[in-house]
């Protein structure tokens, strides 16, 4: 009887580790989708999967004692997974629909019709590829080192660092000029 007394409590510390990740779950979301709607859905979904999989999360044993810490690269991946399955499958859904020309050439005007900084840097990270974009986000919006980005997105550490730094460079020339 204890031993499912000692589950249930760690299963509602971890589920309150998952609530105190949220703010940097949607900031994650929001640099991946660039749609606060579409952010939310997205973290919504990966909550869902991080508590359908809360049974089976073993931390790693150097981690063991910091749950935040436990759970942050798990959620991470998580996320990550979440929105490349939906990336894929939009991808395969606009490969099967009609192209709609007109549709295509107003959504491409309206993108380049804004000259606001903070704009144009949203604009020029989000047609970064997104294994690219992800890593900037990473390792430049999060924070973490690139070995932790590298682990989370389970890549070799060079992959990461290579990936940041064309990602810098792409940002580099799209920026130039608007800078001059």
């Amino acid at each position: 009887m204890q031993c499912g007394v000692d589950e249930q409590e760690n299963s509602g510390a971890l589920r309150a580790v998952i609530a105190q990740l949220l703010p940097e779950l949607r900031a994650a979301a929001r640099m991946l989708t660039r749609s606060r709607a579409e952010a939310d859905d997205l973290v919504q979904e990966t909550v869902l999967r991080m508590l359908r999989g809360l049974d089976g999360f073993v931390p790693p044993p150097e981690l063991a004692g910091d749950p935040q810490a436990a759970l942050r690269p798990w959620g991470l991946t998580v996320l990550r997974n979440t929105f490349r399955e939906g990336w894929r499958k939009a991808r395969r859904e606009r490969d099967h629909a009609e192209a709609n020309p007109p549709e295509a050439e107003a959504s491409r005007q309206s993108d380049q019709e804004s000259a606001h900084e903070v704009r144009d840097l949203a604009r020029a990270v989000s047609r970064l590829p997104p294994a690219m974009r992800e890593a900037l986000m990473l390792v430049a919006a999060r924070g973490l080192s690139l070995e932790a980005a590298a682990a989370i997105c389970e890549v070799p550490v060079g992959t990461m660092k290579a990936r940041v730094s064309r990602a810098r460079a792409a940002l580099s020339r799209a920026l130039a000029p608007v800078n001059e």
